[in-house]
């Protein structure tokens, strides 16, 4: 008997730790910040991405070297990738998460289109020297 209570809870074990990997790695990435980037193709330049996330949705700015300006952005994220896009701007962009740091893919407007990639900038609190 105590055989069978021994080899019931190590089925237990095993069920509970496999239902949590498998929850950890479907899980949504999270992308709240700051992000610096750069693109090419029908035009080049850097970006900076600033932006808030609940659950799956992305909403924020976005500031284009060319054409130059800061835009509202609005957008998803799954576990298998991201989509946002500036609207005032026509541009759409679509790619892949990869870790929590870097992010890339390719975007597309009415003058062309081409690729992107941004890294997650990791900003210091601010601290007061007295």
């Amino acid at each position: 008997m105590a055989r069978g209570v021994v080899w019931a809870a190590v089925i237990v074990a095993v069920c509970c730790f496999a239902a949590t990997a498998v929850g950890a790695m479907s899980s949504t990435p999270k992308l709240g910040g700051t992000w610096s980037g750069k693109y090419s193709g029908a035009f080049s330049g850097t970006f900076t991405l600033t932006w808030t996330q609940t659950r799956s949705r992305l909403k924020g700015t976005i500031k284009l070297s060319k054409p130059a300006g800061t835009y509202g952005i609005s957008g998803a994220v799954t576990s298998s990738g991201i989509r946002f896009g500036a609207v005032r701007v026509g541009a759409t962009y679509k790619g892949k998460v990869t870790g929590l740091l870097s992010m890339s893919g390719t975007w597309a407007s009415p003058q062309g289109g081409g690729s992107w990639s941004a890294h997650r900038l990791l900003t210091k609190p601010k601290t007061t020297v007295k």
